[in-house]
């Protein structure tokens, strides 16, 4: 004997006692679509954030490094500093940079700070939100 489900033993239809629950998939995957989509793009940010705060840690110390030689000055340093952070980002990045000396068990060293913007959305935040520092020995 085949297998009958009881609505059709009875003459009635078996998608009549399912008749609430049609089109709640739609809503489902609407709400667990858009939920997986805001995930995805708050990890997107996470990653871009990440990504300019290495940059402008790498130029602070490439740029630190660069105007601790011998034949350099804290101006080179800055303006180094500036191209890098104007080729791999954004020429409004590199708005605020600034050179100091500092002095570190005895050792005298180049500072170079970056003040940026904190990228929320996108590449657009609230400015000088973001602050990195590189180092370098300088010679002397």
């Amino acid at each position: 004997m085949p297998f009958r489900s009881q609505g059709a033993e009875d003459g009635g239809s078996v998608s009549a006692s399912r008749g609430d629950e049609q089109g709640s998939a739609v809503v489902d995957f609407v709400l667990v679509g858009g939920l997986l989509t805001m995930f995805f793009l708050a990890v997107v940010q996470l990653t871009l954030v990440l990504h300019v705060r290495n940059t402008l840690i790498d130029a602070a110390s490439s740029g630190a490094r660069y105007g601790a030689l011998a034949d350099r000055t804290p101006t080179d340093a800055r303006e180094r500093t500036a191209d890098l952070i104007g080729i791999a980002l954004n020429a409004d990045f590199a708005r605020d940079i600034s050179t100091s000396e500092a002095s570190f068990q005895g050792i005298r060293s180049l500072v170079v700070t970056v003040r940026a913007p904190l990228p929320v959305i996108g590449l657009i935040g609230p400015g000088a939100a973001l602050e990195v520092r590189g180092h370098a020995a300088t010679p002397g």
